[in-house]
């Protein structure tokens, strides 16, 4: 999975740049290595929002774009928070498609013990 941390109106350090790659490391394991995620952190510039630290988090799929964001007064709180919201996405997102791949799936019938029945019958 790809991961492109942004900052609007603040820089983006190397920590920040780490700490992101890690709290999403459990989201790359469930996706493809095409999956691409973007991860937007800005502060609000207004005195009157007390929760001004923002994290927003797009996760580009095949055929699906799950999007989580927070707002709180520390960064790494809503990091985490996003983080965890796209885990249970992501999961909700997998269970969906192994229920429509078993739906779809044919229910084959015995063919090998059908067989052995129609032969003893001819034989006897």
């Amino acid at each position: 999975m790809r991961i492109e941390v942004k900052g609007r109106n603040i820089p983006v350090s190397e920590d920040l740049r780490e700490y992101v790659e890690r709290r999403f490391r459990v989201i790359g394991k469930q996706v493809s290595e095409l999956a691409e995620l973007e991860v937007e952190v800005f502060e609000e510039h207004n005195p009157s929002i007390a929760d001004s630290h923002v994290a927003e988090a797009t996760l580009h799929l095949k055929g699906v774009t799950l999007r989580a964001s927070h707002a709180s007064r520390e960064l790494k709180h809503s990091v985490n928070v996003v983080s965890e919201e796209l885990a249970v996405q992501v999961k909700r997102h997998r269970e969906k498609r192994r229920k429509r791949r078993e739906a779809r799936s044919p229910i084959l019938p015995d063919i090998a013990g059908a067989g052995v029945q129609s032969s003893a019958a001819e034989l006897g």
